[in-house]
Protein backbone atom coordinates (compact mmCIF):
# COMPACT_ATOMS: atom_id res chain seq x y z
CA UNK A 1 0.00 0.00 0.00
CA UNK A 2 1.27 3.46 -0.94
CA UNK A 3 2.61 5.73 2.14
CA UNK A 4 -0.25 8.17 0.63
CA UNK A 5 -2.96 5.36 1.49
CA UNK A 6 -1.95 4.84 4.60
CA UNK A 7 -1.94 8.42 5.60
CA UNK A 8 -5.18 8.48 4.48
CA UNK A 9 -6.89 6.00 5.94
CA UNK A 10 -5.48 6.59 9.47
CA UNK A 11 -7.17 10.03 8.85
CA UNK A 12 -10.63 8.55 7.43
CA UNK A 13 -10.91 6.67 10.78
CA UNK A 14 -10.30 9.58 12.96
CA UNK A 15 -12.53 11.51 10.72
CA UNK A 16 -15.17 8.30 10.72
CA UNK A 17 -15.09 8.54 14.66
CA UNK A 18 -15.42 12.37 15.10
CA UNK A 19 -18.86 12.31 12.27
CA UNK A 20 -20.24 8.78 14.36
CA UNK A 21 -20.32 10.79 17.71
CA UNK A 22 -21.77 14.16 16.59
CA UNK A 23 -24.34 12.58 15.03
CA UNK A 24 -25.11 8.70 17.23
CA UNK A 25 -25.17 10.79 20.59
CA UNK A 26 -28.77 11.79 20.27
CA UNK A 27 -30.08 7.92 19.75
CA UNK A 28 -29.45 7.34 23.22
CA UNK A 29 -31.23 10.55 24.76
CA UNK A 30 -34.14 9.04 26.02
CA UNK A 31 -32.20 5.99 27.97
CA UNK A 32 -29.69 8.95 29.39
CA UNK A 33 -32.87 11.08 30.52
CA UNK A 34 -34.25 8.01 32.40
CA UNK A 35 -30.57 6.87 33.98
CA UNK A 36 -28.92 9.80 34.88
CA UNK A 37 -32.24 11.93 35.32
CA UNK A 38 -31.46 14.50 32.87
CA UNK A 39 -33.51 17.78 31.57
CA UNK A 40 -33.89 18.42 27.75
CA UNK A 41 -31.40 21.18 27.93
CA UNK A 42 -28.73 19.11 30.24
CA UNK A 43 -29.18 16.38 27.03
CA UNK A 44 -28.84 19.34 24.35
CA UNK A 45 -25.23 20.33 25.50
CA UNK A 46 -24.46 16.24 25.66
CA UNK A 47 -23.40 17.01 21.94
CA UNK A 48 -22.92 21.03 22.54
CA UNK A 49 -20.14 20.25 25.27
CA UNK A 50 -18.78 17.64 22.45
CA UNK A 51 -18.92 20.69 19.73
CA UNK A 52 -17.47 22.60 22.24
CA UNK A 53 -14.32 21.33 22.72
CA UNK A 54 -14.07 19.90 19.05
CA UNK A 55 -14.14 23.59 17.81
CA UNK A 56 -12.03 25.28 20.89
CA UNK A 57 -8.78 23.30 20.00
CA UNK A 58 -8.53 23.71 16.58
CA UNK A 59 -6.70 27.14 16.89
CA UNK A 60 -3.92 25.14 18.93
CA UNK A 61 -3.56 22.37 16.43
CA UNK A 62 -1.11 24.09 14.34
CA UNK A 63 1.08 25.51 17.19
CA UNK A 64 1.18 22.03 18.74
CA UNK A 65 1.72 20.20 15.54
CA UNK A 66 4.89 22.33 15.16
CA UNK A 67 5.94 21.42 18.83
CA UNK A 68 5.24 17.84 19.37
CA UNK A 69 5.10 16.93 15.77
CA UNK A 70 1.92 15.64 13.44
CA UNK A 71 2.38 11.63 14.04
CA UNK A 72 2.95 12.53 17.96
CA UNK A 73 0.08 14.84 18.08
CA UNK A 74 -2.31 12.54 15.76
CA UNK A 75 -1.45 9.29 17.68
CA UNK A 76 -2.15 11.42 21.47
CA UNK A 77 -5.95 12.48 19.81
CA UNK A 78 -6.59 9.09 19.19
CA UNK A 79 -5.53 7.85 22.80
CA UNK A 80 -7.09 10.70 24.39
CA UNK A 81 -10.52 10.62 22.24
CA UNK A 82 -10.34 6.65 23.05
CA UNK A 83 -10.08 6.96 26.81
CA UNK A 84 -12.97 9.76 26.98
CA UNK A 85 -14.80 7.74 25.18
CA UNK A 86 -14.47 5.11 27.46
CA UNK A 87 -14.75 7.41 30.35
CA UNK A 88 -18.22 9.12 28.99
CA UNK A 89 -19.54 5.34 29.33
CA UNK A 90 -19.06 4.71 32.47
CA UNK A 91 -20.31 8.12 33.47
CA UNK A 92 -22.42 8.00 36.89
CA UNK A 93 -23.84 11.55 36.52
CA UNK A 94 -24.85 13.68 33.47
CA UNK A 95 -22.91 16.68 34.74
CA UNK A 96 -19.48 14.09 34.51
CA UNK A 97 -20.87 13.02 31.11
CA UNK A 98 -20.68 16.12 30.09
CA UNK A 99 -17.62 16.82 31.39
CA UNK A 100 -16.15 13.82 30.03
CA UNK A 101 -18.00 15.00 26.05
CA UNK A 102 -15.88 18.16 26.01
CA UNK A 103 -12.51 16.21 26.73
CA UNK A 104 -13.73 13.87 24.28
CA UNK A 105 -14.16 16.76 21.72
CA UNK A 106 -10.89 17.93 22.46
CA UNK A 107 -9.26 14.93 21.36
CA UNK A 108 -11.18 14.77 17.83
CA UNK A 109 -10.79 18.07 17.52
CA UNK A 110 -6.53 17.96 17.08
CA UNK A 111 -7.95 14.75 14.90
CA UNK A 112 -9.72 16.85 12.27
CA UNK A 113 -7.49 20.01 11.19
CA UNK A 114 -3.79 17.83 11.52
CA UNK A 115 -5.09 14.70 9.80
CA UNK A 116 -6.53 16.03 7.26
CA UNK A 117 -3.46 18.83 6.39
CA UNK A 118 -1.02 15.40 6.82
CA UNK A 119 -3.14 13.79 4.07
CA UNK A 120 -3.45 16.48 1.65
CA UNK A 121 -0.18 17.27 1.98
CA UNK A 122 0.71 13.30 -0.07
CA UNK A 123 -1.78 14.27 -2.69
CA UNK A 124 -0.46 16.58 -5.72
CA UNK A 125 -3.72 18.82 -6.90
CA UNK A 126 -4.60 17.21 -9.86
CA UNK A 127 -5.50 14.28 -7.36
CA UNK A 128 -7.01 15.54 -4.48
CA UNK A 129 -10.72 15.95 -6.23
CA UNK A 130 -10.60 12.18 -6.01
CA UNK A 131 -9.57 11.98 -2.36
CA UNK A 132 -11.93 14.37 -1.50
CA UNK A 133 -14.82 12.32 -3.03
CA UNK A 134 -13.56 9.57 -0.60
CA UNK A 135 -13.78 11.75 2.59
CA UNK A 136 -17.27 12.98 1.71
CA UNK A 137 -18.07 9.16 0.50
CA UNK A 138 -17.31 8.77 4.48
CA UNK A 139 -18.90 11.95 5.70
CA UNK A 140 -22.15 10.87 4.06
CA UNK A 141 -22.45 6.97 4.81
CA UNK A 142 -21.55 7.70 8.96
CA UNK A 143 -24.44 10.11 9.37
CA UNK A 144 -26.81 7.92 6.99
CA UNK A 145 -26.01 4.39 8.94
CA UNK A 146 -24.92 5.32 12.59
CA UNK A 147 -28.46 6.72 13.80
CA UNK A 148 -29.75 3.38 12.83
CA UNK A 149 -26.48 1.33 13.75
CA UNK A 150 -27.20 3.50 17.23
CA UNK A 151 -30.48 2.59 18.02
CA UNK A 152 -29.58 -1.59 17.59
CA UNK A 153 -26.38 -1.10 20.33
CA UNK A 154 -29.26 1.10 22.83
CA UNK A 155 -31.81 -1.56 22.28
CA UNK A 156 -29.56 -4.85 22.18
CA UNK A 157 -26.95 -3.44 25.48
CA UNK A 158 -27.45 -0.07 26.71
CA UNK A 159 -26.54 3.64 25.81
CA UNK A 160 -23.09 3.01 27.38
CA UNK A 161 -21.89 1.29 24.46
CA UNK A 162 -22.69 3.68 21.75
CA UNK A 163 -19.62 5.03 23.52
CA UNK A 164 -17.70 2.24 24.45
CA UNK A 165 -17.49 0.66 21.28
CA UNK A 166 -15.39 3.94 20.67
CA UNK A 167 -12.80 2.74 22.16
CA UNK A 168 -11.56 -0.25 19.84
CA UNK A 169 -11.84 1.96 16.84
CA UNK A 170 -9.86 4.33 18.17
CA UNK A 171 -7.05 2.29 19.22
CA UNK A 172 -7.41 0.26 15.66
CA UNK A 173 -6.52 4.01 14.42
CA UNK A 174 -3.77 4.66 17.19
CA UNK A 175 -2.27 1.06 16.31
CA UNK A 176 -2.14 1.78 12.28
CA UNK A 177 -0.71 5.31 12.65
CA UNK A 178 1.92 3.75 14.98
CA UNK A 179 2.79 1.13 12.20
CA UNK A 180 2.27 3.58 9.22
CA UNK A 181 3.23 7.05 10.13
CA UNK A 182 6.77 8.06 9.20
CA UNK A 183 8.15 9.49 12.63
CA UNK A 184 8.32 13.57 13.03
CA UNK A 185 11.47 15.13 12.12
CA UNK A 186 13.58 16.69 14.62
CA UNK A 187 13.03 20.72 14.61
CA UNK A 188 15.34 22.97 15.71
CA UNK A 189 12.09 25.43 15.90
CA UNK A 190 10.11 26.09 18.69
CA UNK A 191 7.23 28.30 18.14
CA UNK A 192 6.38 30.30 20.71
CA UNK A 193 2.71 30.31 21.48
CA UNK A 194 0.44 33.42 20.42
CA UNK A 195 -1.15 33.04 24.38
CA UNK A 196 -3.12 36.31 23.64
CA UNK A 197 -4.45 35.32 20.08
CA UNK A 198 -5.19 32.09 21.58
CA UNK A 199 -7.39 33.28 24.13
CA UNK A 200 -9.26 35.69 22.39
CA UNK A 201 -10.08 33.35 19.26
CA UNK A 202 -11.22 31.16 22.20
CA UNK A 203 -13.20 33.71 23.55
CA UNK A 204 -15.11 34.54 20.41
CA UNK A 205 -15.52 31.10 19.23
CA UNK A 206 -16.75 29.92 23.00
CA UNK A 207 -19.14 32.89 23.03
CA UNK A 208 -20.01 32.41 19.43
CA UNK A 209 -21.26 28.62 20.16
CA UNK A 210 -22.83 29.63 23.84
CA UNK A 211 -24.80 32.14 21.88
CA UNK A 212 -26.07 29.70 19.53
CA UNK A 213 -27.48 27.32 22.02
CA UNK A 214 -29.13 30.24 23.80
CA UNK A 215 -30.55 31.91 20.64
CA UNK A 216 -32.27 28.70 19.73
CA UNK A 217 -34.56 29.05 23.12
CA UNK A 218 -37.34 31.83 23.55
CA UNK A 219 -36.59 32.06 27.38
CA UNK A 220 -32.48 32.45 26.48
CA UNK A 221 -32.99 34.76 23.43
CA UNK A 222 -31.85 38.03 25.15
CA UNK A 223 -28.85 36.45 26.47
CA UNK A 224 -28.49 34.89 23.48
CA UNK A 225 -28.01 37.81 22.36
CA UNK A 226 -25.62 39.87 24.64
CA UNK A 227 -23.32 36.22 24.26
CA UNK A 228 -22.91 37.16 20.61
CA UNK A 229 -22.30 40.88 21.01
CA UNK A 230 -19.62 39.38 23.04
CA UNK A 231 -18.14 37.31 20.39
CA UNK A 232 -18.26 39.74 18.05
CA UNK A 233 -16.08 42.47 19.82
CA UNK A 234 -13.64 39.56 20.64
CA UNK A 235 -13.69 38.06 17.11
CA UNK A 236 -13.25 41.63 16.31
CA UNK A 237 -10.18 42.12 18.99
CA UNK A 238 -8.42 38.92 17.58
CA UNK A 239 -8.60 39.83 13.65
CA UNK A 240 -7.10 43.47 14.74
CA UNK A 241 -4.19 41.51 17.20
CA UNK A 242 -3.41 38.78 14.73
CA UNK A 243 -3.88 40.15 11.26
CA UNK A 244 -0.34 40.56 10.05
CA UNK A 245 1.27 39.00 13.50
CA UNK A 246 4.25 36.96 12.82
CA UNK A 247 3.87 33.85 14.67
CA UNK A 248 -0.10 34.12 15.43
CA UNK A 249 -2.12 31.30 16.62
CA UNK A 250 -3.77 31.33 13.24
CA UNK A 251 -2.87 32.40 9.71
CA UNK A 252 -5.81 34.68 9.29
CA UNK A 253 -3.67 36.26 5.54
CA UNK A 254 -5.12 32.81 3.99
CA UNK A 255 -8.27 34.06 4.12
CA UNK A 256 -7.60 36.96 1.22
CA UNK A 257 -7.05 33.57 -0.84
CA UNK A 258 -9.92 33.56 -2.45
CA UNK A 259 -10.56 30.50 -3.53
CA UNK A 260 -10.29 29.35 0.18
CA UNK A 261 -12.56 32.20 1.29
CA UNK A 262 -15.24 31.64 -1.10
CA UNK A 263 -15.05 27.65 -0.54
CA UNK A 264 -15.95 28.78 3.35
CA UNK A 265 -18.33 31.10 1.97
CA UNK A 266 -19.99 28.09 0.05
CA UNK A 267 -19.65 25.63 3.32
CA UNK A 268 -22.10 28.01 5.40
CA UNK A 269 -24.20 28.55 3.17
CA UNK A 270 -25.18 25.22 1.48
CA UNK A 271 -24.18 22.39 4.16
CA UNK A 272 -24.39 24.54 6.99
CA UNK A 273 -28.00 25.86 5.46
CA UNK A 274 -29.24 22.49 4.75
CA UNK A 275 -28.48 21.45 8.97
CA UNK A 276 -30.98 23.87 9.69
CA UNK A 277 -33.39 23.36 6.82
CA UNK A 278 -33.77 19.50 7.76
CA UNK A 279 -34.26 20.59 11.46
CA UNK A 280 -37.14 22.51 10.29
CA UNK A 281 -38.27 19.97 8.05
CA UNK A 282 -38.50 17.54 10.94
CA UNK A 283 -40.31 19.46 13.28
CA UNK A 284 -43.10 20.75 10.07
CA UNK A 285 -43.53 17.19 9.19
CA UNK A 286 -44.19 16.05 12.69
CA UNK A 287 -47.03 18.75 12.50
CA UNK A 288 -48.55 16.42 9.25
CA UNK A 289 -48.21 13.58 11.74
CA UNK A 290 -45.05 11.87 9.98
CA UNK A 291 -43.61 9.07 12.35
CA UNK A 292 -39.75 9.09 13.68
CA UNK A 293 -39.42 6.61 11.52
CA UNK A 294 -40.40 7.93 8.16
CA UNK A 295 -38.51 11.14 9.11
CA UNK A 296 -35.44 9.23 9.59
CA UNK A 297 -35.87 7.21 6.38
CA UNK A 298 -36.19 10.75 4.35
CA UNK A 299 -31.61 10.57 4.68
CA UNK A 300 -31.86 7.98 2.36
CA UNK A 301 -33.07 9.23 -0.47
CA UNK A 302 -30.76 12.21 0.44
CA UNK A 303 -28.13 9.66 0.62
CA UNK A 304 -28.22 8.42 -2.91
CA UNK A 305 -28.72 12.28 -4.48
CA UNK A 306 -25.36 12.40 -2.51
CA UNK A 307 -23.87 10.08 -3.86
CA UNK A 308 -24.30 11.04 -7.05
CA UNK A 309 -23.28 14.11 -6.29
CA UNK A 310 -20.20 12.55 -5.41
CA UNK A 311 -18.99 11.06 -8.22
CA UNK A 312 -19.59 13.48 -10.35
CA UNK A 313 -18.06 16.06 -8.73
CA UNK A 314 -14.43 13.89 -8.49
CA UNK A 315 -15.17 12.96 -12.28
CA UNK A 316 -16.02 16.53 -13.28
CA UNK A 317 -13.94 19.22 -11.06
CA UNK A 318 -10.38 18.52 -13.02
CA UNK A 319 -12.21 18.64 -16.46
CA UNK A 320 -14.76 21.83 -15.83
CA UNK A 321 -13.84 23.58 -13.08
CA UNK A 322 -15.92 24.48 -9.82
CA UNK A 323 -17.99 26.90 -11.32
CA UNK A 324 -20.43 25.17 -13.16
CA UNK A 325 -20.63 22.54 -10.21
CA UNK A 326 -20.57 25.12 -8.02
CA UNK A 327 -23.81 26.91 -9.45
CA UNK A 328 -25.78 23.66 -9.96
CA UNK A 329 -25.26 22.73 -6.72
CA UNK A 330 -26.56 25.57 -5.21
CA UNK A 331 -29.58 26.03 -8.08
CA UNK A 332 -30.53 22.54 -7.11
CA UNK A 333 -30.54 22.57 -3.26
CA UNK A 334 -32.72 25.61 -3.23
CA UNK A 335 -35.17 23.94 -5.58
CA UNK A 336 -35.28 21.36 -2.84
CA UNK A 337 -35.87 23.73 -0.19
CA UNK A 338 -39.05 24.83 -2.37
CA UNK A 339 -40.34 21.77 -3.01
CA UNK A 340 -40.47 21.47 0.81
CA UNK A 341 -42.76 24.19 0.77
CA UNK A 342 -45.30 22.49 -1.65
CA UNK A 343 -45.38 19.94 0.47
CA UNK A 344 -49.12 19.82 2.44
CA UNK A 345 -49.38 15.77 3.38
CA UNK A 346 -46.24 13.61 3.98
CA UNK A 347 -47.93 11.06 1.42
CA UNK A 348 -46.21 10.63 -2.24
CA UNK A 349 -43.04 11.47 -3.96
CA UNK A 350 -42.69 14.85 -3.78
CA UNK A 351 -40.80 14.79 -0.61
CA UNK A 352 -38.54 12.18 -1.25
CA UNK A 353 -37.61 14.30 -4.11
CA UNK A 354 -37.25 17.35 -2.45
CA UNK A 355 -34.68 15.09 -0.06
CA UNK A 356 -32.76 13.69 -3.27
CA UNK A 357 -32.27 17.15 -4.70
CA UNK A 358 -31.39 18.66 -1.79
CA UNK A 359 -28.68 15.85 -1.43
CA UNK A 360 -27.52 16.18 -5.11
CA UNK A 361 -27.08 20.05 -4.90
CA UNK A 362 -25.64 19.98 -1.35
CA UNK A 363 -23.10 17.28 -1.99
CA UNK A 364 -22.26 18.81 -4.99
CA UNK A 365 -21.28 21.95 -3.16
CA UNK A 366 -19.61 20.28 -0.95
CA UNK A 367 -16.91 18.37 -2.45
CA UNK A 368 -16.40 20.97 -5.22
CA UNK A 369 -15.82 23.60 -1.83
CA UNK A 370 -13.44 20.93 0.21
CA UNK A 371 -11.26 20.55 -3.15
CA UNK A 372 -11.33 24.12 -4.54
CA UNK A 373 -10.37 24.79 -0.05
CA UNK A 374 -7.29 23.28 -0.75
CA UNK A 375 -5.86 23.61 -4.84
CA UNK A 376 -3.95 26.31 -4.47
CA UNK A 377 -2.50 26.33 -0.55
CA UNK A 378 1.31 25.02 -0.35
CA UNK A 379 2.46 22.23 1.42
CA UNK A 380 3.48 24.46 4.66
CA UNK A 381 0.60 26.04 5.27
CA UNK A 382 -1.70 23.40 4.93
CA UNK A 383 -1.53 23.26 8.77
CA UNK A 384 -3.11 26.76 8.81
CA UNK A 385 -5.84 26.37 6.37
CA UNK A 386 -6.96 23.12 7.41
CA UNK A 387 -7.80 24.88 10.96
CA UNK A 388 -9.30 27.71 9.41
CA UNK A 389 -11.45 24.83 7.27
CA UNK A 390 -12.38 22.75 10.06
CA UNK A 391 -13.40 25.85 12.48
CA UNK A 392 -15.67 27.15 9.31
CA UNK A 393 -16.97 23.70 8.96
CA UNK A 394 -17.94 23.15 12.81
CA UNK A 395 -19.55 26.53 12.84
CA UNK A 396 -21.86 26.12 9.46
CA UNK A 397 -23.22 23.34 10.92
CA UNK A 398 -24.19 25.46 14.25
CA UNK A 399 -25.16 28.87 12.57
CA UNK A 400 -27.53 27.11 9.84
CA UNK A 401 -29.68 25.18 12.54
CA UNK A 402 -29.75 28.22 14.87
CA UNK A 403 -30.12 30.77 12.23
CA UNK A 404 -33.55 28.85 11.21
CA UNK A 405 -34.58 27.96 14.29
CA UNK A 406 -34.55 31.52 15.70
CA UNK A 407 -36.39 32.73 12.60
CA UNK A 408 -39.41 29.53 13.27
CA UNK A 409 -39.31 31.00 17.01
CA UNK A 410 -39.74 34.14 16.11
CA UNK A 411 -42.44 33.48 13.93
CA UNK A 412 -44.45 30.87 15.41
CA UNK A 413 -46.20 27.68 14.38
CA UNK A 414 -46.99 29.20 10.92
CA UNK A 415 -43.95 30.38 9.65
CA UNK A 416 -42.64 27.02 8.44
CA UNK A 417 -42.74 28.48 5.08
CA UNK A 418 -40.82 31.57 5.44
CA UNK A 419 -38.33 29.46 7.46
CA UNK A 420 -38.01 27.59 3.93
CA UNK A 421 -38.10 30.43 2.07
CA UNK A 422 -35.32 31.96 4.07
CA UNK A 423 -33.27 28.86 3.30
CA UNK A 424 -33.73 28.63 -0.42
CA UNK A 425 -32.27 32.15 -0.67
CA UNK A 426 -29.19 32.08 1.81
CA UNK A 427 -27.87 28.95 -0.80
CA UNK A 428 -28.36 31.40 -3.30
CA UNK A 429 -26.06 33.65 -1.49
CA UNK A 430 -22.58 32.98 -2.81
CA UNK A 431 -23.62 32.77 -6.07
CA UNK A 432 -22.38 36.60 -7.06
CA UNK A 433 -18.70 35.41 -5.79
CA UNK A 434 -18.54 32.65 -7.99
CA UNK A 435 -19.57 33.94 -10.79
CA UNK A 436 -16.49 36.35 -10.47
CA UNK A 437 -14.26 33.33 -9.77
CA UNK A 438 -11.96 32.89 -12.23
CA UNK A 439 -12.00 29.17 -12.94
CA UNK A 440 -8.74 29.44 -15.59
CA UNK A 441 -6.53 30.03 -12.59
CA UNK A 442 -8.09 26.77 -10.62
CA UNK A 443 -7.39 24.67 -13.82
CA UNK A 444 -4.25 26.11 -14.09
CA UNK A 445 -2.98 25.33 -10.77
CA UNK A 446 -3.97 21.34 -11.08
CA UNK A 447 -1.46 20.88 -13.47
CA UNK A 448 1.45 22.54 -11.64
CA UNK A 449 4.19 20.51 -9.51
CA UNK A 450 3.41 20.25 -6.09
CA UNK A 451 6.07 22.28 -4.90
CA UNK A 452 5.01 25.21 -7.24
CA UNK A 453 1.86 25.66 -5.27
CA UNK A 454 1.17 29.51 -5.46
CA UNK A 455 -2.44 31.22 -4.01
CA UNK A 456 -5.26 31.38 -6.46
Amino acid sequence: MAYRSKVALVYLLGFALDLLNMFVASIAYPEIAGQLHASVTQLAWISNAYMLGLTLIIPMSVWLAARVGERRLILGSLLLFGIASGLVGQAGSIESLIGWRLLQGLGGGLLLPVGQALAYRQFPPAQRAHFTGVVLLVALMVPALSPAAGGLIVQALSWRWVFYLNVPAALLAFGLGMFWLKHDQDSTERPTLDARGLLLAVSALSLLLIAVSLVSEPDTRNLGVIALMLSVISLWLYLRDGWRKPGAILDLQLIKNPSLRLAMLIYLCVPGIFTGTHLIAVLYLHGLDFGPAQTGALMLPWAVGSGVAIMLGKRSFNRIGPKPLLIAGMLLQSLGIVLLMRVEQPAGPLLIIAYAVMGLGGSLCSITAQTLAFVGIAPEKMGHSSALWNINRQLGFCLGAALLSSLLGALGADGFKYCFLAAALITLVPMAAVLRLDSTKVLALLTSPPLQEKSV
